[in-house]
């Protein structure tokens, strides 16, 4: 009988158990959901943003983009459909200099060599004149022609073995070399920071003018090399403006 009584606690010890495991925890479904979400990662770091809120896919232009692009490409087209850009200018049999030209480069630069002087000239895009402008007339018949002409800046460098070069800032029109400028420099002394110039060369005495004209001419400095240099110029500008425009549709379309 002992043993009987035994097996009876024991199984009601069990059930017990059993409906304490089975019985719904009510708690647990009471508990708020930030308390899940106070474990999230986003919890730990407000930075936390979601994969799911990034794309892999294109991006798209903006209309204005668009519209851009699409003015670039017609003037590019119409920039094709021009002869400037890929003709060649025949140099002359007598033209004196070499030619430094290089892409992407707004000047080109000429070298020669005179008699044991190093001559060196930098040639700029030119300054284009289309029409003539009446209320730009200057009582000055002679200024007034030359303001109504294209002309090629040039600033040319004479320097020797030893010493100081002489550098001359110039326009170059269709059919004379204008001087604006004379400069002595002594390469020695470049931490000169305010070196005297001389004065202006117009200042100057009108034969020192002339003779400084004609040392300029000798040096091949002359107005039949510069209008070959008007023409390849602007050849130049035409060349180097297409690639120009090529460059921005390239960066516009990345």
């Amino acid at each position: 009988m002992a043993f009987f009584s035994v097996l009876r606690k024991s199984a009601s010890s069990l059930r017990h158990f059993a409906a304490h495991l089975l019985k719904p925890h009510r708690n647990y479904h009471a508990l708020p959901s930030t308390a899940i979400i106070n474990h999230t990662p986003r919890a730990r770091n407000p930075l936390y943003l979601p994969c799911s809120h990034f794309s892999s896919a294109p991006l798209k232009k903006f209309p204005s983009d668009e519209t851009l692009l699409r003015a670039i490409e017609s003037e590019i087209r119409y920039a094709e459909d021009t002869d400037d850009h890929d003709r060649v200018e025949d140099k002359p049999n007598d033209f004196p200099f070499e030619i430094i030209d290089c892409p992407g480069q707004q000047i080109i630069t000429l070298r020669r060599t005179y008699q044991g002087e190093d001559i060196k000239v930098e040639v700029h895009m030119p300054d284009l004149v289309t029409g003539e402008n009446e209320d730009d007339r200057d009582d000055d018949d002679n200024d007034s022609e030359r303001a109504n002409h294209s002309n090629v800046p040039l600033v040319v460098s004479v320097s020797k073995k030893d010493g100081p070069l002489l550098e001359f800032g110039c326009f170059a029109y269709p059919d004379e070399i204008t001087i604006d400028s004379l400069t002595v420099k002594n390469p020695e002394n470049a931490e000169d920071k305010i070196p005297y110039e001389g004065p202006d060369f117009q200042d100057m005495d009108e034969n020192l003018q002339k003779a400084f004209h004609k040392y300029l001419e000798i040096r091949g400095i002359k107005p039949r090399t510069t209008q070959f240099l008007h023409e390849y110029m602007i050849n130049k500008d035409s060349r180097e403006y297409l690639v120009w425009m090529k460059k921005l549709k390239k960066f516009i379309e990345a």
